[in-house]
């Protein structure tokens, strides 16, 4: 056990590392070759073209990043539970989290109580749960259409600077293994190769982070969580869907799905925190 939750810890900081590197890198990536690249010629209609497509950009980046930022501003943890449980190095419950009765978890990351968890994510490097599910759904939504928007970018700027055709399906399924090896001959730059990788990055980032994204919002809309549905307990929840979705998304969803702002209350405990779950 010990092991594996340094390996843990290991991920708990490794991952938000990673996340801020490629962030970075995509930044780069855009502003320096993307934009300039297919978009050089300086007639009036294509200076329109870059500026919509900037706008694009810096509008999913700025909500990925805020709802990133949001979803560590405001913890799940138990505001009214200073002193936490020491769980037993032998617990039989999950290695990384010791279920405490009353909708209540114990997270041996954050070393905190948290309220209705639903599980700890690695790139934040907090737990989720009732306080930030909303803004951990959006970050996922605002997260893949930046990879998936990104990808689009790469693959015109393969096509307009190396005068690669993607018309052929299978070009896209072959391109890393045949970049792999003309690296390796000496015949494409490692520019092209790293282009090439950020393709496959973008694409798994953004189906991942779609796929996830829809799970957690089926979770919420039936009033579960992930920890529930680990231990197979069944939840007997009669409040209707779109309850359940105004109390993680609040009244002002609207305005959450545009901004990274605060849209629901997160000051108070929750009152379902302490029913019998």
């Amino acid at each position: 056990m010990f092991t594996r939750m340094l390996k843990l810890r290991l991920l708990n900081a490794v991952a938000p590392a990673y996340f801020f590197v490629a962030t970075a890198v995509t930044f780069i990536l855009h502003f320096c070759f993307f934009i300039p690249t297919i978009f050089s010629n300086p007639h009036a209609s294509l200076s329109s073209s870059t500026a919509l497509h900037t706008l694009v950009f810096l509008f999913l980046m700025f909500n990925a990043l805020g709802n990133y930022i949001m979803t560590i501003k405001y913890p799940a943890e138990s505001a009214n539970e200073t002193v936490v449980p020491v769980c037993s190095a032998h617990c039989s419950d999950k290695v990384d989290a010791h279920y405490l009765l009353n909708g209540r978890h114990f997270c041996k990351l954050c070393k905190k109580v948290i309220l209705k968890r639903d599980h700890h994510c690695f790139f934040t490097g907090n737990c989720i749960g009732n306080k930030n599910m909303r803004y951990f759904i959006m970050f996922c939504i605002y997260t893949s259409c930046t990879c998936l928007y990104s990808l689009v970018l790469g693959v015109a700027f393969l096509t307009v600077e190396y005068s690669l055709s993607f018309e052929n399906p299978l070009t896209f399924l072959t391109l890393l293994p045949l970049s792999t090896g003309y690296f390796f001959t000496g015949t494409i730059s490692g520019l092209q190769l790293f282009l090439v990788l950020m393709l496959y990055v973008w694409l798994g980032i953004g189906l991942v982070c779609a796929g996830f994204c829809c799970q957690q919002v089926l979770l919420v809309a039936r009033g579960r969580t992930w920890c529930q549905m680990q231990r197979g307990q069944l939840v007997d929840n009669r409040s209707p869907w779109r309850s359940n979705l105004k109390d993680v998304f609040g009244t002002r969803w609207i305005l959450g799905l545009i901004l990274p702002v605060q849209t629901a209350e997160t000051g108070s405990e929750d009152p379902d925190a302490h029913k019998q779950d």
